[in-house]
């Protein structure tokens, strides 16, 4: 190439270098956003997936964009992080939405609700189904954008100082229950109590409350309830499978560039996968720890269970008349499990029922 062509095409390239790097600058600007969250610190898992994500958001950016995670409490209490999202204090938040039925009962059926969908439902629902849709709409409504950031899988049905043996056993009971499954126990009897994580392990030991749920075992053992309750019951069926969610405030959200938000979006995508990968690691060892530890299990008995179904009806029933927003969000999700379990029937559960039965026994 003769020396004037090559300044010429060099002077070229040299100029949309400085016009690109404006550009490219503006589109990867320096952020500093705070999430706080519901957990405690000492749960890898739930809190741990705010760190994940958080990893993610600064690898992907070079550090450009930074989320510094605050444990529930440092900021606002635990069930207050919908609130600081919406109103601004925070930019983001993650939490389970069934701590918010105070604001709509509709938030239940984003997160888990009795005798809902296990959690690979839930993400099919959300990534091919109608989810994200209706929780953008509803969302929009709370000044508050939600994505999927984790889930916990099928939890158990939590610490009792009794045996729970028929549904007249739950009569008078006060139970720490997350959710909208307080609901259906107090149509049988019960008296639920919403607490968060750092709050329960005082109220059992002080014997405010006779009976706990939180997840299952990896996180419950960190939270030492076998230490007091020793009848662990299963399944926990006000929660097959229960989503947590990214909260964004929504004017924020829409402030970021289109390569930040895709990238918002992938980082909770990864930790949405990861903290369900962790409690199905983690949580068979430490069933076998806590059994070892004198833990007595329990299955729900079958007439509980059909009562307790019977009552979740019910609820729903009421709840639906009205509340449309309930009505349409529930009937989206009863459509879309029914024909979910009808696959279940016929793959996933004929194949893992037939591998349970022929596990070894050690």
């Amino acid at each position: 190439m003769k020396r004037r062509e090559f300044l010429k095409v060099a002077g070229v390239g040299a100029a949309s270098t400085a016009i690109a790097a404006p550009a490219i600058a503006q589109s990867m600007p320096e952020l500093k956003w705070r999430m706080t969250t519901s957990w405690p610190k000492s749960l890898d898992t739930l809190f741990g997936a705010c760190l994940t994500f958080a990893k993610f958001v600064s690898d992907a950016t070079d550090g450009k964009f930074q989320v510094q995670v605050f444990a529930g409490g440092e900021i606002v209490p635990p069930l207050q992080a919908l609130d600081a999202v919406q109103n601004g204090t925070v930019e983001m938040g993650h939490s389970a939405q069934y701590y918010y039925i105070g604001k709509d009962p509709t938030w239940a059926l984003f997160c888990a609700h009795p005798f809902g969908m296990n959690s690979r439902q839930q993400n099919a629902w959300y990534y091919d189904g109608d989810g994200q849709k209706l929780i953008d709409e509803f969302g929009a409504t709370f000044n508050t954008k939600c994505l999927l950031m984790g889930n916990t899988g099928t939890q158990m049905g939590g610490w009792f100082r009794k045996e729970i043996n028929t549904v007249e056993d739950l009569n008078g009971l006060k139970m720490r229950i997350g959710g909208w499954g307080g609901k259906t126990l107090a149509k049988l009897g019960a008296v639920p109590q919403q607490l968060g994580g750092g709050d329960i392990y005082p109220a059992l030991e002080k014997g405010t409350i006779d009976a706990a749920e939180w997840v299952g075992p990896y996180d419950d053992e960190k939270l030492g309830f076998y230490k007091i309750a020793k009848f662990y019951y299963y399944p926990g069926w006000w929660e097959g499978g229960t989503t947590n969610h990214l909260l964004i405030n929504l004017p924020k959200w829409n402030e970021l560039p289109n390569n930040y938000k895709a990238i918002v979006q992938a980082a909770a995508g990864y930790a949405n996968v990861e903290e369900q990968a962790r409690y199905d690691a983690r949580n068979p060892q430490a069933l076998k720890r806590l059994v070892a530890n004198g833990v007595q299990l329990r299955p729900f008995s079958q007439p509980i269970m059909e009562a307790c179904l019977k009552a979740t009806n019910e609820v729903n029933a009421e709840e639906s008349a009205k509340n449309p927003n309930y009505k349409k969000v529930l009937a989206s999700i009863d459509t879309f499990r029914n024909d979910e379990l009808l696959w279940w029937q016929v793959a996933e559960y004929s194949y893992e029922t037939f591998m349970i039965r022929n596990r070894p026994k050690s």
